[in-house]
């Protein structure tokens, strides 16, 4: 007795593995896009925050690490509509960093000593 292939069950089963595949393959570009940005934003506010506290808040190593993170950011929302805040920890789905956000540390470093 033979056995007759059913070329039909094949072609479903590798049309549906194929698929499946693509899926995932899919779903994982968006995790990379998502952790690409997360770590573009995290590395330009690190860049950041050393410019400031090694060459001071007006210095222009800051004013370059300021348009590195904006530049990040801007990436981020072009291509996933979203943008990780590192001093937040967390993610935003409106456009609305700002670019001073920076603004709170102390610009005067004698300025606490000079009011004691």
């Amino acid at each position: 007795m033979r056995h007759r292939i059913d070329l039909g069950n094949w072609n479903s089963i590798i049309g549906t593995t194929v698929l499946a595949a693509g899926l995932t393959l899919f779903a994982g570009v968006g995790i990379a896009k998502a952790d690409d940005c997360q770590e573009r934003i995290v590395k330009a506010d690190h860049h950041l925050h050393e410019a400031i506290e090694h060459h001071g808040y007006e210095s222009k190593q800051s004013e370059h690490a300021r348009m590195e993170l904006h530049s990040a950011r801007e990436y981020c929302w072009g291509h996933s509509h979203k943008w990780w805040d590192v001093e937040g920890s967390r993610w935003h789905s409106d456009r609305d960093w700002d670019d001073h956000d920076h603004e709170h540390h102390d610009h005067d470093h004698d300025h606490d000593r000079d009011h004691q």
